[in-house]
């Protein structure tokens, strides 16, 4: 078997497949329109136009979005929950607040839970917030009332979740038993596995996302593997976690939520890999796909990780890379509400697609306004292999938008990308501007299909001085999933005040998540010398809610040294820092192992001399620097070469994504190959 790699990403209106040799550096991408009605059927598409004899592949790192999709379009399994007596309408009570940006509407109501009343089951049984048994459990009302949601309400998977179970799981564990005893093919999620964290609210809701996805996710990593095995593929299966790093496909079925930012966690992976080997130090990712943006800010080569999110208005105890995320891409569909132009977050997919498409589609899309304002040939979209209507591009977007307004096809064209980037800024203000960075200051990797096109605008809107188009930017989030280790994680809650009374008990337990973290390595098949396991201490001043993340010395705790590092990252954080007393709320671990596939290498021409390169042909296109149409020379990027410039306005196709750039603006292509754009 030969080292060849292949990394699978699947996006709301393509799959992206890459094949890398890491002994050559060579990659070869395609694309394939997702399925929604039958996932494998992308995958397998996209990796038949790789034409690689599976074989010769050993490995495949693959990103999905099946569990994020279920959730957001709510067709995930029939969950049940069965959790204490007296605690049913924990679920839905939640905490009663509202979501931000409903915190104001008179009119809002909340959606209707994942889980019916009906569907949530209780038994007897307490464990106190020390952890100790104060009733024992009810096993007859566990058989009873699990019995009645599995054969009078049919659901399909169990969420069981009791109080403080994070302190002592053996209530779980005798239910999840008794459950598997009588009822084998249940799918069960327990909220001492999935989140072993506090707030019986979040962990419940966890919990319940867990069993929500947990089968569809099953069938469709079984049905996958055995479709890859049956094409001849003898090698290591992975999926990439929401966090970075991948777990086996064993893994990825025993945690399915670990996998629902998979996609974003494979461009961040990809990012933070360059910006370390091309040593840039802040770095800001806008990954513009066809449904959507993530926008993520790493420094030192570290994009942030957060241990708490929300789907669908439910908190999820997961995780996952910081990112902002926005419902505008490729394919969002441009609109009007009350006379304004909006862009998103409704989607026209990969079926029908956008007008241009020619599949259908009626309402006009970002892609059918690229089309319009010049930037995208028609002849040469996805290499050739889809021929677009321009003309219905033209309707869709005059009948919907352009006469509406009372303005040309062009002015409307070019509002909606306008708006989309208003909308990209803000994302971006959020992660940079409202944390105390300037955004000016970090170079900006651009990528997804949409990326090269959007990003160049959204660096003279915001004055990024630098933009990086990387190779094979449609399928860099594919690329970066090749970069990925082995990882798991394990945490658990401890509230206590830290002083030196309680560090022995903080090591002893910091140890023993370890030893749990270095078994899941071992059983993922990461040998000993391979390991490395990181330590870490979530922390708050006395009387704070929220708390920072603290990383902590394997070999022993010194109180000082936490001290120092938590009051110098809680003052990089919010600009200050206190004399009061600190107090330790979560314990975490991380363990990695294996050897990621990275392979950034030189360009076969580096070292030529800078040069001039020359436009393959010229178009008419719409200049935003200058307000017009006005002629761009257009250029194929595999026809560049590195230290070869290009002056903007100018458009450089690559058939799978095109970049876009004004006047005064400027490019050259460094030695591995990226684009680097600079802004005056």
């Amino acid at each position: 078997m030969s080292g060849l790699r292949v990394g699978i990403d699947i996006g709301g209106t393509f799959v992206d497949a890459i094949r890398t040799d890491p002994e050559t550096g060579g990659i070869r991408l395609e694309k394939a329109l997702t399925t929604p009605e039958d996932p494998v059927r992308g995958v397998l598409d996209a990796i038949a136009k790789l034409d690689v004899d599976l074989a010769d592949v050993s490995t495949i790192v693959h990103g999905t979005t099946l569990g994020l999709n279920a959730i957001l379009e709510r067709r995930g399994a029939h969950a049940g929950i069965l959790t204490n007596a007296g605690f049913r309408d924990v679920f839905e009570i939640g905490r009663g607040d509202l979501p931000h940006r409903d915190m104001y509407n008179l009119h809002y109501q909340r959606d209707e839970p994942l889980v019916r009343r009906r569907d949530i089951a209780e038994a007897a049984g307490r464990i106190d917030v020390d952890g100790n048994v104060v009733e024992e459990l009810d096993e007859a009302a566990v058989i009873a009332e699990v019995g009645r949601l599995v054969e009078t309400q049919n659901i399909e998977s169990l969420a069981i979740s009791f109080l403080h179970a994070y302190r002592n799981p053996v209530h779980e564990e005798r239910a999840a038993a008794l459950v598997a005893e009588h009822y084998p093919d249940l799918p069960v999620s327990i909220s001492s596995r999935v989140a072993r964290e506090h707030r019986e609210y979040e962990r419940l809701a966890t919990t319940v996302l867990d069993a929500y996805i947990r089968p569809i996710f099953e069938r469709y990593i079984n049905r996958l593997e055995q479709s890859l095995q049956e094409a001849g593929f003898a090698g290591r299966f992975l999926v990439m976690r929401s966090s970075g790093g991948a777990m086996t496909a064993e893994a990825a079925r025993d945690n399915p939520l670990d996998s629902v930012f998979s996609g974003p966690a494979g461009g961040i992976l990809g990012a933070a890999d360059l910006a370390t080997r091309l040593d840039i130090p802040q770095l800001l990712t806008m990954d513009f796909g066809g449904t959507s943006l993530d926008a993520c800010v790493i420094e030192d080569g570290q994009p942030p990780v957060i241990h708490e999110t929300r789907l669908q208005h439910l908190p999820v105890l997961i995780a996952t890379y910081d990112i902002r995320c926005i419902g505008a891409g490729g394919g969002s569909i441009a609109w009007l509400e009350h006379g304004l132009l909006r862009l998103g977050p409704h989607s026209a997919g990969a079926d029908p697609g956008p007008a241009c498409y020619g599949r259908g589609g009626e309402r006009p899309a970002l892609t059918d306004a690229a089309v319009i304002l010049g930037y995208v040939d028609p002849e040469r979209f996805l290499k050739g292999a889809l021929t677009l209507d321009t003309a219905a591009a033209d309707r869709a977007m005059r009948e919907q938008v352009a006469e509406p307004l009372g303005t040309s096809i062009t002015e409307a064209a070019a509002g909606a990308f306008s708006v989309l980037a208003a909308q990209t800024v803000g994302a971006i203000r959020e992660i940079t501007v409202e944390r105390g960075k300037d955004p000016r200051e970090f170079s900006c990797l651009a990528f997804g299909g949409a990326g090269p096109l959007i990003a160049p605008l959204v660096a003279l809107e915001m004055g990024i001085a630098e933009t990086i188009i990387p190779q094979a930017p449609s399928a860099f989030s594919a690329y970066g999933m090749l970069t990925s280790r082995i990882a798991a994680d394990a945490s658990q809650t401890f509230v206590a005040g830290l002083d030196e009374t309680v560090l022995q008990q903080i090591q002893d337990l910091l140890d023993k998540l370890a030893e749990q973290a270095a078994r899941e390595l071992v059983r993922q098949g990461v040998t000993a010398d391979e390991r490395l396991v990181d330590r870490f201490l979530e922390l708050r001043y006395a009387g704070q809610e929220h708390t920072l993340k603290v990383p902590v010395a394997n070999d022993g705790l010194d109180l000082a040294t936490i001290r120092s590092d938590f009051d110098r990252h809680h003052e990089t954080w919010f600009g200050h820092r206190s004399d009061q007393p600190l107090e330790l709320v979560n314990l975490r671990v991380l363990g990695v192992g294996g050897q990621a596939g990275s392979t950034l290498s030189e360009h076969p021409d580096a070292g030529g001399k800078a040069k001039v390169a020359p436009a393959a042909r010229e178009r008419k296109a719409w200049c935003f620097r200058r307000r017009e149409t006005v002629q761009f020379g257009v250029y194929d990027r595999a026809d560049l070469r590195p230290g070869m410039t290009i002056e903007g306005p100018a458009i450089i196709d690559e058939g799978t994504s095109t970049t876009v750039f004004y006047t005064g603006q400027s490019c050259a292509m460094d030695a591995h190959g990226h684009l680097v754009l600079k802004t005056a």
